[in-house]
């Protein structure tokens, strides 16, 4: 009997021991799983931040291109405007205007 019983104790024992090392690995797949869903989480939102932060930069290198060109039709203006002011003056002073 005291045979048959220890026969039972080990059967049990190697049972026991192979259902919670089932249930280990389980939990520690689920947990890994959680983890990697976490990090994954974080890496988009990383994305996402850097997408947001170079769509901010091509508007306002947009709205400075549109404001050089702004400044660039400005400066040719005045410019004609100065070429003829000089005309005038020339014409004033009794010079050619070739000169």
């Amino acid at each position: 009997m005291n045979a048959e019983l220890l026969a039972l104790i080990s059967v049990v024992s190697a049972l026991t021991g192979i259902a919670l090392g089932w249930l280990g690995r389980a939990r520690t797949i689920r947990q890994d799983a959680a983890q990697q869903a976490g990090t994954d989480a974080m890496q988009r939102a990383d994305v996402d931040y850097l997408k947001r932060g170079v769509d901010d930069i091509r508007l306002e290198q947009r709205a400075q291109g549109q404001k050089f060109d702004a400044l660039s039709e400005r400066v040719t203006r005045v410019e004609e405007s100065a070429k003829q002011a000089h005309h005038r003056l020339n014409r004033l002073d009794g010079r050619k205007e070739d000169e």
